[in-house]
């Protein structure tokens, strides 16, 4: 065994979360075929019982709303064998693991979870449920086209979710059948109004609860490929939290409800207010702590550039002093200062041997103050 201290296990809870998560994510709406045993009913609604076949068996609940819907849940019971639809669901605090039952049906009775089966594996494989396919909704819609009935609670709904959340929303009704065998053209022909026409931002399809039957024209091949190819991001909003339809696998989001469906579509427009509200004072005191920033650093560079040119102009001016005083000591009227005088002829040159004076030649003799004119009388020359 490795060093403890190398050791990273796992935590009984975290193990579990993990297995969890995989077991249901891997093995969400799947269809399973058994016989059912130990089946019982409890007083909340819920049924209990045990899926099993030659080889093994699995715990299984059916919850009382999908019992409910089941049109054949008189004939649940032991000794049965059923199709069942169903999620994989782990009880964490036992580390159980059960079927989550959503429907239900005697084997060898009605043909339309077969049905349903070999359409959906027909698409899955045409890549038609592709994830990677899937659009994002826009944050921020202006218009919403929803196609279902006009009568009922269903758009009602919708539409007090979507006016309570973003008042400034337009929304455009298509109203369909929702149900029969006549409900899959007049929802395609929703789905191809909206694509030439209000120009919405999103379509919904939805319609209320029922029974898998009830919900059955969202499984038609022609409906769910309209759905895939809209050429406007689309919600599929059909049935319950539990229920799911080909539409749903096509569309680029599931709503469990028509009601949820109103929510993800727009945002809180109430709520986008106060962010922007919070953004702009957040701006506005990052703004002022900047701009004191570099006022203080204008101020730091200000005087740094003051001092930098007080030292240069220092520099200069001790070097103009030091080249003024070579000048001076350079400059022939500086030794005048010191009681010597400067001859020059009348026209500037200055006399520094006598013998090329003549007589007679007038001259300018310089002094530190004042000068005199001189004619000159005599010449002696040195040797």
């Amino acid at each position: 065994m490795a060093e403890s201290s190398k050791i990273k296990p796992f935590t009984v809870s975290s193990l579990t979360v993990g297995i969890k998560s995989t077991l249901e994510s891997a093995y969400k709406c799947i269809y399973v075929e058994g016989e059912i045993s130990s089946w019982r009913v409890y007083p909340s609604g819920h049924a209990y019982f045990t899926l099993k076949d030659s080889g093994a068996q699995i715990s299984a609940v059916m919850f009382a709303s999908s019992l409910a819907r089941c049109k054949q849940a008189q004939a649940l019971k032991d000794g049965a064998k059923v199709l069942v639809y169903a999620n994989v669901s782990v009880y964490a605090p036992r580390g159980n693991y059960q079927l989550t039952v959503l429907a239900a049906k005697l084997v060898g009775e009605g043909d339309l979870m077969q049905r349903y089966l070999e359409l959906k594996k027909k698409l899955e494989d045409e890549g038609l449920f592709d994830r990677a396919k899937k659009r994002p909704l826009p944050f921020m819609p202006r218009r919403i086209g929803i196609v279902t009935s006009e009568a009922g609670a269903v758009i009602h709904d919708m539409v007090r979710v979507l006016t309570r959340r973003f008042p400034a929303i337009e929304v455009r009704l298509y109203p369909s059948l929702v149900q029969g065998v006549e409900a899959p053209s007049t929802i395609i022909a929703g789905i191809k109004y909206f694509q030439n026409n209000f120009n919405p931002d999103i379509l919904i399809v939805a319609r209320g609860g029922g029974s898998f039957e009830d919900l059955f024209c969202f499984n038609d091949e022609e409906l769910v490929r309209a759905v895939a190819s809209s050429n406007v991001p689309t919600i599929s909003a059909v049935g319950h939290e539990t229920d799911y339809t080909l539409c749903d696998f096509a569309a680029d989001v599931r709503a469990g409800t028509p009601s949820i469906a109103a929510e993800i579509a727009v945002p809180v427009l109430s709520e986008i207010k106060e962010r922007v509200k919070n953004a702009e004072m957040a701006l506005a005191v990052a703004l002022k702590s900047k701009g004191e920033y570099y006022a203080q650093r204008l101020d730091h560079l200000g005087e740094t550039l003051f001092s930098a040119l007080r030292f240069y102009r220092q520099r200069v001016e001790s070097r103009l002093e030091r080249a003024e005083s070579k000048l001076k000591l350079l400059s022939p009227y500086g030794v005048l200062e010191r009681g010597y005088s400067l001859t020059t002829t009348l026209t500037g040159d200055v006399v520094r041997d006598a013998s090329r004076l003549g007589e007679g030649e007038r001259i300018v003799t310089r002094f530190m103050r004042g000068e005199i004119r001189s004619v000159v009388e005599n010449v002696t020359a040195l040797d």
